[in-house]
């Protein structure tokens, strides 16, 4: 699959086409590289139009964001510091149908407070299709108190802050 890198193409119905530098949005503006997963869409993921239902979209972003998590952290780092969707946002661009090859591509973006930014794209493979985005908002959370928490500064490394 090929990035853009940093610009975004965008053709409007007027078919002028719109070139914008996508900041923070955009992978390769994240402190660590993107994390990807790959799945074929299963006939359980099928909703009464014959494509993924939207709700799937947002588990494959909540699945991946957990993978991503794992992959980066210990059992002791995850048994002191969980997180928990403050806010999800999904713009659905094409459908995804039974049996298709998807790659879900996420990556963290900028946090502001204890609001941590985390971006994903899922894309069909055959043809690099983008089927949706999303960004989601996360809050770090004490696993102890259930409250808030300013995590550790190499976990605020991850999504470009200091601590």
């Amino acid at each position: 699959m090929r990035l853009t890198g940093w610009t975004h193409r965008s053709t409007k119905p007027s078919g002028i086409v719109r070139i914008m530098n996508v900041g923070i949005d955009n992978p390769f503006h994240s402190p660590i590289a993107p994390f990807e997963q790959r799945r074929v869409v299963a006939a359980s993921e099928i909703d009464e139009l014959n494509h993924v239902n939207n709700v799937v979209y947002l588990a494959w972003i909540n699945d991946i964001a957990v993978a991503h998590w794992n992959s980066l952290t210990t059992e002791a780092i995850r048994s002191k510091l969980i997180w928990v969707a403050l806010r999800h946002e999904i713009d659905y661009k094409a459908e995804a149908l039974l049996g298709e090859k998807i790659l879900v591509r996420t990556w963290t973006g900028a946090a502001k407070g204890l609001r941590y930014a985390r971006h994903t794209r899922i894309y069909r493979e055959a043809n690099n299709a983008l089927l949706a985005e999303g960004l989601t908002q996360w809050c770090p959370v004490d696993a102890n108190s259930r409250k808030p928490a300013r995590p550790p500064i190499e976990i605020a490394q991850l999504f470009g802050r200091a601590g």
